[in-house]
């Protein structure tokens, strides 16, 4: 049997083992892009403000069930090129703004010329790739389209703001600045452009205030896409007023506006229910104008919250299975 002695000297080459803790229950701390790599590796991410380099993406491949939380703004600085300025993927993501400001100088590229003309504007300038909740982010003087959305998951967006309106040191009008490009699944998102094979669904949009905008409330796919689907797009409770152009406008003659609508794109489901969707037009614009392609949109829409004043009345073109609205 061997000694306590004897047993001491054994275990000496034994080596130790320290369970180390894991490296997802850390904090990151982003001030600069230089922090990013490290950051991303913690599930809590704590953004503080900064600058972006011109031409630089500041990018967040989030592990899943991560949560990010701003304690101060971010600024990109200016360059002309494709972008996205700003880049956020992951699962199960919690990012809570707490009201910080991402800066895109959206006034040093504005050329009247809008988001397809003049200079190159980084476009979309937020690319949000996630799913969990996406809250309390204000995007101020966007170069062009503001969000692009291609969430994994379900994703609700909340209590966001986009502000590009006009100012004493803003002498050009801001262009394009749609809130999103593309989405599936998204809570709220203003716009779905659809590319071939492509299923956009279960969308919410509500209690958004738009203010002194050309269009309001907006659907519109690729008149050139084939096999896609856009269902279940459910409007409630959005405001919006000093409507240029359109009240509602769906359109599936995208890029063109109103022009030859596509058949690829099977649209349905699409309502203007629960709170009251309140929309005033300023006296040049139309209230609503729908224009499907031949069969593409189908079933019954039910628009009985919608209620837009003054302009004119709109067309409808190859549907009627819009009820409960009169313009």
């Amino acid at each position: 049997m061997p000694s306590f002695t004897h047993l001491i000297a054994l275990l000496a080459f034994v080596p130790f083992i320290a369970a180390a803790p894991a490296a997802s229950a850390c904090t990151g701390t982003i001030a600069s892009l230089d922090d990013v790599s490290a950051a991303v590796k913690c599930k809590t991410v704590v953004i503080n403000a900064f600058t972006v380099p011109a031409g630089k993406t500041f990018d967040l491949p989030l592990l899943d069930g991560t949560t990010v939380t701003m304690q101060g703004d971010v600024k990109f600085a200016v360059k002309n090129w494709a972008g996205p300025l700003f880049q956020v993927s992951g699962k199960s993501i919690t990012f809570n703004g707490n009201g910080h400001t991402f800066d895109g100088n959206g006034a040093s590229y504005w050329d009247g010329q809008g988001g397809n003309g003049g200079v190159t504007k980084p476009a979309p300038m937020m690319k949000i790739k996630t799913s969990g909740t996406y809250t309390n982010v204000k995007v101020l003087n966007s170069p062009a389209r503001v969000y692009s959305v291609s969430n994994p998951a379900q994703l609700t967006m909340s209590k966001l703001t986009i502000d590009n309106s006009p100012s004493t040191t803003r002498t050009t009008a801001s262009p394009s600045t749609r809130a999103a490009t593309s989405s599936s699944r998204a809570t709220p998102a203003s716009a779905a452009t659809v590319s071939p094979f492509v299923t956009v669904s279960s969308i919410t949009i509500k209690n958004n205030i738009i203010k002194d905008n050309d269009n309001a409330l907006r659907i519109k796919t690729k008149a050139s896409a084939t096999g896609s689907t856009v269902s279940g797009i459910t409007f409630s409770g959005n405001t919006a007023t000093g409507i240029r152009k359109y009240g509602v406008i769906i359109d599936q003659s995208y890029p063109s506006t109103l022009g030859t609508p596509g058949t690829g794109v099977k649209l349905s489901g699409v309502n203007f229910s629960g709170s009251t969707n309140s929309i005033a037009v300023a006296s040049g614009a139309k209230r609503v104008e729908v224009n499907c392609g031949s069969g593409a949109c189908t079933g019954t829409w039910d628009w009985s919250a919608l209620k837009v004043t003054g302009g004119s009345a709109g067309v409808i073109k190859n549907f009627s299975g819009i009820k409960g609205f009169t313009q």
